[in-house]
């Protein structure tokens, strides 16, 4: 699978457990750190927990194997590593406090409708 598609799904992954202002980014061209980011929003940290687990089923069910993750316990601020896709789930209060898709303005913003599944 490619990383655009794996991206993709775990956008859609987020979104099935209600995630806030869900975002994909095409980081390709501006690190070698990965190809997308995908960050998603929770109001909480039962429902932080919940996207997690939901992107890493969605991606594992197609092979696309984790390779880490990070704040899982706290539940915060998650990290999931897919090497080319790295997913950031956030309670709304660390996204607001630490911008980071501020970070990657430079990024080109993938359109909604190219990845969300009606």
């Amino acid at each position: 699978m490619d990383a655009r598609t794996a991206a993709f799904i775990a956008a859609n992954a987020c979104e099935s457990k209600l995630a806030q202002s869900t975002v994909v980014l095409d980081v390709a061209s501006v690190t070698v750190l990965a190809e997308y980011f995908v960050f998603a929003g929770g109001e909480s940290a039962a429902q932080v927990k919940a996207i997690a687990n939901a992107v890493d089923q969605a991606l594992g069910a197609h092979d696309f194997k984790r390779k880490s993750i990070e704040g899982m316990s706290e539940a915060r601020w998650v990290l999931l590593d897919y090497g080319s896709v790295i997913v950031h789930v956030l309670q709304e209060k660390e996204r607001s406090f630490y911008k980071i898709e501020q970070f990657w303005n430079h990024a080109l913003i993938v359109d909604r409708q190219e990845w969300v599944e009606e």
